[in-house]
């Protein structure tokens, strides 16, 4: 346990501590086991130091960071380390890339049966199974998911600026109060354009150079690693995978025809189907359905776009203007809200009851003429005019 002690403080020493995520504030830390999934690359082990940093004294034996992919813990379990752990008063363990050991969910689950004055923080890979793996945690984990930056916190990372988060009831009711606040910082229209190619992964602040490789390292760990071991794809299949997601990379928002996606690439149509899903799990697209309600288990999806917008300037040959604005409302409202595809009425109808169009500045009402409770949602705006906002006004729902 001492050599974990040394790491501990090697992983660290090394930890920014200039900027917080939002998601700091929204864990109740205060639960016996939480989770953390999310993509690769999002900050999440940032997160759990920088939570150490803040709430322990330094050398502090009361808690211990180490991540699973050690080779510690191939002669070690997990369930020896709290026990050791436990014994010397340790308070918290966090335990991070919990998806690298194999059978972690049982020895989660009897660490917190055995040491309830333990508290444990794993975190790991967005398909990572909580409440349906080897040993059912949903009544003792409480799960939290993260994802990249929002363009509320691109502009705290990038250039300082720091707004609060608003809900999106409260942007539809007064969205001027925010757009005043926040022209009154930056240029948004400008720092948009920009978060939109390269804000979403944190790791841009550490290499701006090599963004895009790291993004293609980042899709590559995913399809390579995570899915084979994580779904059970075959990994004769990889290369068909990267295939699907490049096809999909330079047609998306892809209108779905499942016959032409398998014959493309020589896989059956629930295989297909089934690989979308697994690649929408792992936060490399987004499926949208026009009925949440009546989705079948290998039902193709309406529409299939990026999970971000800089996966499309990262995978396809030309990132259209179009899909991009789509793509940046899919996700940031995706966070916290339920999106069904609007067909006729609207590009998204959002939780049931609020339909966005989505379009630049001269984007007309046309297409929502009529429809309760719906707005334009529009690029290239500083300011509300009536029910047409700022598309950016969104990117600040966390």
């Amino acid at each position: 346990m001492e050599s974990l002690f040394a790491k501990h403080q090697r992983y660290l020493a090394n930890t920014p501590m200039k900027y917080i995520r939002e998601l700091m504030h929204e864990i109740n830390w205060d639960y016996r086991l939480i989770s953390i999934k999310g993509p690769k690359g999002v900050g999440k082990s940032t997160l759990m130091k920088q939570y150490i940093l803040k709430n322990y004294p330094n050398g502090s034996r009361k808690v211990l960071y180490c991540t699973l992919d050690s080779i510690y813990f191939s002669s070690h379990t997990i369930l020896e380390l709290a026990e050791e752990f436990a014994m010397i008063g340790g308070e918290r363990l966090f335990l991070d890339e919990i998806h690298k050991y194999p059978n972690w969910s049982k020895e989660i689950k009897e660490i917190y049966d055995l040491y309830p004055n333990l508290k444990v923080v794993i975190s790991g890979s967005s398909l990572i199974k909580i409440l349906n793996g080897d040993a059912d945690l949903s009544r003792r984990c409480m799960p939290y998911d993260m994802q990249g930056l929002s363009f509320r916190e691109f502009l705290i990372f990038d250039c300082g600026k720091v707004v609060a988060p608003r809900d999106l009831n409260t942007i539809l009711q007064d969205p001027h109060s925010l757009c005043n606040e926040v022209n009154s910082l930056c240029h948004p229209v400008e720092k948009f354009r920009e978060y939109l190619r390269l804000g979403y992964y944190p790791f841009y602040f550490e290499d701006k150079k090599g963004y895009y490789t790291h993004v293609e390292q980042v899709v590559n760990f995913i399809i390579e690693q995570e899915l084979p071991s994580e779904r059970k794809v075959d990994v004769a299949n990889v290369r068909k995978i990267k295939a699907l997601l490049g096809i999909l990379a330079n047609l998306v928002p892809f209108e779905v025809n499942i016959s032409s996606l398998s014959g493309a690439i020589g896989l059956e149509r629930n295989t297909v189907i089934a690989y979308l899903n697994y690649l929408e799990e792992a936060k490399l697209l987004k499926l949208l359905y026009s009925d949440l309600i009546s989705i079948k288990k290998m039902q193709k999806p309406d529409k299939i776009y990026l999970d971000n917008t800089n996966l499309s300037f990262a995978l396809s040959e030309n990132a259209n203007i179009g899909t991009l604005r789509e793509t940046f409302a899919l996700n940031q409202l995706g966070h916290s809200h339920e999106i069904e595809y609007g067909k006729t009425q609207g590009d998204f109808k959002i939780d049931g009851k609020t339909t966005f169009e989505i379009g630049g500045r001269d984007k007309s009402f046309k297409q929502i003429a009529g429809v309760d409770n719906s707005y334009i949602l529009a690029d290239d705006i500083e300011y509300p005019i009536g029910n047409k906002l700022p598309l950016w006004v969104i990117g600040f729902l966390y």
